[in-house]
């Protein structure tokens, strides 16, 4: 009687995991029939709800932005006139000041000047010339370093300032893309771009038809119809920045 309990608790111990095993199989089964069914009820899986909040919180963000920026623009010229009347400083001193916050891009500049204008091309473009391959999405689209191609040439060009859409740039600022947008200094831009500088206008026109980034865009333009448009000002006013001018960087954990 002994021998046939222990074999009787051995068999139960030895057939243990595989019921286990088979309540498993019949659980995943039940998921897999249930994730069917509901699939064909008409459940869209690839459901782009989540994007559209995305998107619509990304727009919000910006906006907000653009109203904290204008408020902190007229926060700052207060806090700049009433340092400016108290600091005790000579005309040269103020003079030297003033002139270093027009370098640093804070204060309006006017001038001469030219801007140019990048947009994707038309939906459902195709090519334009004879022996050119039909484009892939990439090739319509205006991508980061279309942008920072017109931005360095103008640099290089002698700017004495560059706006992109409505915010002036200064040394600290950065021209990234995500996906076919721009993320310019805490606010979101769709395209047509629109980059404007201030400075000898021959020269300037000069740098962008030297610059090799911008000459191989230029081919897309011809073969896929990107849009690429300069256009000259005798006169035009770049604002002056009005962001944070504090530095942001990371620290080693303590």
């Amino acid at each position: 009687m002994s021998n046939s309990a222990d074999s009787t608790s051995t068999g139960s111990r030895r057939f243990r995991p595989v019921r286990l095993l088979t309540a498993g199989v019949f659980a995943l089964a039940g998921l897999i029939f249930w994730m069917s069914f509901n699939t064909a009820q008409g459940t869209d899986l690839r459901t782009d709800d989540s994007m559209l909040r995305l998107s619509d919180l990304i727009q919000e963000r910006s906006h907000k932005n653009a109203t904290l920026d204008e408020s902190a623009a007229g926060v700052r010229s207060e806090v700049d006139a009433l340092a400016r009347r108290d600091n005790g400083g000579s005309d040269a001193e103020n003079k030297r000041i003033a002139g270093l916050e027009k370098s640093a891009g804070t204060k309006p500049l006017t001038g001469g000047g030219l801007s140019v204008t990048l947009t994707d091309a038309p939906q459902g473009a195709t090519a334009r010339i004879p022996g050119v391959p039909e484009p892939q999405p990439n090739d319509l689209v205006i991508h980061q370093q279309d942008l920072q191609g017109v931005v360095n040439a103008l640099w290089r060009g002698g700017a004495k300032g560059i706006r992109i859409m409505d915010q002036r740039l200064i040394s600290t600022s950065a021209v990234r893309c995500v996906g076919n947008t721009l993320i310019l200094q805490g606010r979101v831009y769709s395209p047509p771009y629109k980059v404007t500088a201030v400075g000898d206008r021959d020269a300037l026109r000069k740098a962008l038809d030297s610059t090799p980034s911008i000459q191989n865009y230029k081919q897309y333009v011809t073969a896929y119809g990107l849009g690429w448009k300069v256009d000259q000002h005798d006169a035009v006013t770049l604002p002056g920045y009005s962001g944070t001018v504090d530095l942001h960087y990371a620290k080693p954990a303590s």
